[in-house]
């Protein structure tokens, strides 16, 4: 990663302060990574020191969500009118982003009622750090393009996260986003075709993806389906010119399969909402 000749200075025989430049600048990397896969397809608004996200089609959560800015430090006025402006589209106020970033940010929401869900282990991997993991017997790993492969891609994802079956608007936002550069990868039956789980890569930028909805219909779980989808996800994003691939985990067993895969955690996510009233 270039280092900033000022940083490259300050770090010169001081090891810790060269890791701590590069896990700051790889933290602000990723986190200005969310901000632009965050406003793909959603309507945004910039809310005092906050980007807030909507979906205008789901109210999924985990589509709804706002993200501050660096070093953040907002007024009581700015979270109640991030509030308002959630609220008033029907969704739940909601933010994930890197607590070293805006280390303001936490405490105010707090007193504004937020509670948190999770603090989830950030994991990155650089071109020559990932691992081949192998494909379990009977099944291909395949880049969907078909009709039929990008809709068992999405229903397998959707099976894996208990959602219910995807509509046609589900398949053409895959569709959107491998035409923008993104990569999808469907582990299948080699004999039939039935879908055993899936994953996607987001559409890069600065040379940074988020590998993202890495899921195994329970059928097929506990295969190492979940660790060859990773793996190839990582080697497709490599080939095209990715320079960063990170993800988010909750699970522990989850943590392992990815660490196999090559990946390594650098920090935490935060996920924090407002309860409902």
């Amino acid at each position: 990663m270039h280092i900033p000749q000022e940083k490259k200075f300050l770090c010169d025989g001081n090891p810790a302060r060269l890791n701590y430049f590069c896990q700051k600048s790889m933290e602000s990397r990723i986190q200005a990574y969310l901000r632009f896969a965050a406003s793909q397809q959603r309507d945004t608004e910039r809310i005092g020191p906050f980007l807030a996200t909507f979906s205008p089609h789901s109210a999924n959560p985990y589509l709804n969500y706002a993200i501050p800015e660096d070093g953040a430090a907002p007024s009581l006025a700015d979270v109640n009118a991030l509030i308002a402006a959630y609220s008033g589209r029907g969704r739940q106020p909601r933010l994930e982003y890197f607590t070293k970033l805006a280390p303001a940010v936490e405490e105010a929401l707090i007193s504004a009622g937020f509670t948190v869900e999770g603090r989830l282990p950030l994991m990155i991997c650089t071109p020559g750090s990932e691992k081949m993991l192998p494909i379990p017997p009977e099944i291909e790993l395949i880049l969907p393009v078909s009709d039929d492969e990008l809709l068992g891609t999405v229903a397998a994802q959707n099976e894996a996260y208990g959602e219910a079956a995807p509509t046609a608007e589900d398949v053409d936002s895959l569709r959107q986003s491998l035409a923008a550069g993104g990569i999808a990868v469907l582990a299948r039956v080699a004999a039939t075709g039935e879908p055993a789980g899936a994953g996607v890569c987001t559409p890069p930028k600065n040379q940074t993806t988020e590998i993202a909805g890495i899921g195994v219909r329970p059928s097929f779980r506990r295969r190492g389906v979940a660790g060859a989808l990773t793996a190839r996800l990582l080697r497709e994003a490599f080939d095209a010119g990715v320079e960063v691939a990170f993800l988010m985990t909750l699970q522990e067993e989850e943590f392992r399969v990815y660490t196999r895969a090559g990946l390594s955690a650098i920090g935490e996510i935060l996920h924090i909402s407002l309860p409902p009233q």
